[in-house]
């Protein structure tokens, strides 16, 4: 490792970055395996994983004179009281994906992965430039992360780092600077299936092939219209996951040896996403939900589609005052998405009590 390589991650640690690696801005290896994935409709609604597969595939099509990829890690691990794979200890409370109780990471990470390409160009000199990305841009994050050293897919297909689990973010810069590449990351689940075994839609069908469309997170966030209805009763059975799910990281070994919790500020998580009462959620006006979720991950969904969840997850509520609130959603709800689950989870309760 030279001095510039050196001093970058250096830099990199500064700013908040708990892993960080370089790689070969080369194209994909899993070219073959990704159009498949597309091709057999796994993607969903997400329309946006098959546009432009060539710029995907291959980095150099995004930057002609690219040379390298700087790939960083945050951890968003916050220590919290439910066990692994289990709903919290008061079943009518929700659950949001651990990295959305905080602040937005894209806003977070991009921050500081400017500062970082700022320190490369004044470190390379002149001609450098590159391109920062957090999730958004056309990368397969996950494999030029491998490559990098940070970690290797799991059964789950999330990255998992030997000594750190699987609860980071990522990010990258992508530079025409000619940086040494560090070695792959090498590791293997081996035998062990929990994450199959505890998904509770099979969305891992088999192990490292995910069908997003019956993935929790997919089915909370990406798609925009109805829930399926075969699907519904999964969100109250899962514990209330009414925003992403961690259940496959949770019952990870990795994860349960070796995460330690970020002391990240911008991750800590707010009290509103601090498992709150499905019942208060469900009332959160227009106003209520851009002031508590401003700054957050979650208001990607809008508030039709957080409510949404949280009607669909009373569907296996036990609380008493859950069919008076549904009655009122489904009568008086501005949504007619927010109207129709909660209709839908009313029928689902009376059939419950006649039972």
């Amino acid at each position: 490792m030279s001095g510039l390589e050196a001093a970058l991650k250096a830099r990199a640690r500064v700013l908040g970055f708990d892993l960080v690696g370089i790689t070969t801005a080369e194209p994909s290896a899993f070219a073959e395996e990704y159009r498949d994935w597309v091709a057999r409709g796994y993607a969903g609604e997400m329309e946006y994983l098959a546009r432009n597969l060539h710029r995907r595939l291959d980095p150099r099509e995004i930057l002609p004179d690219a040379r390298s990829i700087v790939v960083a890690g945050m951890n968003y691990y916050t220590d919290v009281e439910e066990g692994p794979g289990t709903p919290p200890a008061d079943p009518e409370r929700a659950v949001f994906a651990r990295y959305a109780r905080g602040d937005d990471y894209h806003d977070v990470m991009t921050a500081r992965l400017r500062e970082l390409l700022a320190f490369l160009k004044e470190q390379a000199g002149e001609g450098a430039e590159g391109r920062v990305y957090v999730d958004t841009g056309p990368i397969l994050e996950r494999e030029v992360a491998r490559r990098a050293g940070l970690g290797w897919f799991g059964k789950n297909t999330m990255l998992i780092n030997t000594r750190r689990g699987s609860y980071f973010l990522l990010g990258e810069i992508l530079t025409n600077v000619a940086l040494e590449p560090d070695a792959p990351a090498v590791g293997s689940c081996g035998t062990c299936t929990r994450c199959l075994d505890a998904c509770p839609t099979g969305a891992i069908i088999a192990p490292y092939q995910l069908d997003a469309r019956r993935c929790l997170s997919y089915l909370t966030i990406e798609i925009k219209g109805p829930i399926p209805e075969d699907l519904r009763p999964d969100l109250g059975a899962s514990g209330n996951r009414i925003f992403g799910c961690d259940i496959c990281q949770e019952v990870c070994p990795f994860n349960l040896r070796r995460s330690a919790s970020t002391d990240e500020p911008a991750f800590q998580a707010r009290p509103v996403t601090d498992h709150p009462r499905l019942l208060d959620l469900l009332q959160l006006s227009d106003e209520d939900f851009r002031r508590e979720f401003k700054g957050s991950p979650v208001k990607r969904a809008k508030r039709r589609g957080l409510l949404r969840n949280v009607a669909a997850a009373l569907a296996a509520s036990d609380d008493p005052e859950a069919e008076a609130a549904l009655e009122q959603a489904a009568a008086n709800d501005p949504e007619s998405l927010v109207r129709e689950h909660a209709e839908f989870s009313l029928r689902a309760l009376r059939q419950k009590e006649q039972a």
